[in-house]
């Protein structure tokens, strides 16, 4: 795993940028991240395997605690699932300085059951959970994954929450958060899904599922990256296994009596782009993605370009963007295509973490 970032370097005619190192962790594999405006840093550890004593964690002194005080971590997705946390893909700081934890309710990515896909709300000034939005099997399917969150407060009473969801089918989960009602969209549209013809080339190889005793397999993740539009129109999303960024009208999104189909014919082709996980923007109408397929961050400008943020080759699998208001993006950097599930049942990880942050001089869009 690459440990050192070196100097800035110059790709494509434009000057990339040295990240600092924020943390080292060890152990369990971290996806999310998202920071206060306090400045405090929450990270998440999905339950995949590695053994996992907390999948919602704050970083203190640099090390993961378990996240919030009194919240049960850890529980049975078949038996308890509403009682706690299950695992944990997504944290995310809203507007209102208020933390969201997105729980897939999947363990090792098998089927959810009613109560397991949910989203809690903390107040960060008592650390206490205030909402708890459960999704019913129509919404969240047992075949769900859901993996990402942004939101935009102005709407309704309380403000609406955007949920990606990467299984096979794909699809944009919307939650009213004042009402906890959710519905879905664009479910299984090909934008959601993932492109059947996408071979990313990650360490000089095909990344495939390749499970013991079984054929080789594309990727088959859908809709994982989401970001908010710097004037809250559109809503900004990518397939895990796509080249394709999309957009779509988040006024469509939210009138349920808008058809499935007119919310369809919404949907734009931004750009073809880098194998993109996480997503994030800013109010410049500036879009960051992270480029898995060359261990690279780019920064989609205002104009339609492409640039390099952090240069290729400095990272291993940059998972989840997160722009801060102290002007810096924070994005977890792990090796998930180390997994055994892509190496014939062989774990290739050392399972040494890090956290980043890169100063970009702007701010994050904050719809309240």
């Amino acid at each position: 795993m690459l440990r050192t970032i070196l100097a800035a370097a110059v790709v494509g005619g434009a000057a990339a940028r040295t990240p600092e190192l924020v943390a080292t962790l060890t152990g369990p594999m971290p996806t999310g991240i998202t920071v206060s405006q306090k400045g405090r840093i929450f990270i998440n550890f999905p339950r995949w395997g590695d053994p996992v004593t907390a999948t919602v964690a704050e970083l203190i002194g640099g090390k993961p605690v378990a996240f919030p005080p009194g919240l049960k971590q850890l529980v049975d997705p078949d038996k308890e699932p509403v009682q706690g946390l299950v695992s944990v893909q997504s944290v995310v700081v809203d507007p209102k300085d208020r933390l969201w934890i997105l729980d897939t309710g999947s363990v090792k990515f098998g089927p959810t059951h009613p109560g397991g896909p949910k989203l809690v709300g903390v107040e960060l000034n008592s650390n206490q959970v205030f909402r708890t939005i459960t999704f019913p099997p129509s919404v969240a399917l047992p075949s769900s994954y859901l993996n990402d969150v942004r939101f935009d407060l102005r709407r309704g009473q309380d403000g609406m929450a955007f949920i990606t969801d990467s299984s096979p089918q794909g699809g944009i989960i919307v939650a009213d958060l004042a009402t906890g009602e959710s519905w879905r969209r664009l479910s299984g549209h090909a934008s959601t899904r993932a492109d059947a013809n996408f071979r990313p080339v990650v360490g000089g190889q095909v990344l495939m599922q390749r499970k013991p005793g079984q054929p080789a397999r594309p990727l088959n993740i859908g809709s994982d990256g989401i970001a908010m539009g710097a004037d809250g129109k559109r809503l900004y999303y990518c397939a895990l296994a796509s080249h394709r960024l999309y957009s779509v009208s988040i006024d469509k999104l939210v009138d349920r009596e808008v058809s499935d189909a007119d919310v369809a014919e919404s949907v734009h082709l931004v750009t073809i782009k880098p194998g993109s996980d996480g997503l994030e923007s800013d109010t410049a109408h500036r879009l960051y993605l992270t480029d898995y397929e060359h261990g690279a961050i780019e920064r989609r400008e205002a104009d339609g370009s492409l640039r390099p943020l952090v240069a290729a080759g400095r990272l291993d699998w940059p998972d989840t963007l997160s722009l801060a208001t102290n002007g810096y993006l924070y994005f977890t950097n792990n090796e998930l295509h180390r997994q055994a599930d892509y190496h014939g049942g062989k774990d290739l990880r050392d399972k040494t973490y890090e956290i980043f942050r890169v100063k970009v001089d702007a701010k994050p869009v904050m719809l309240k």
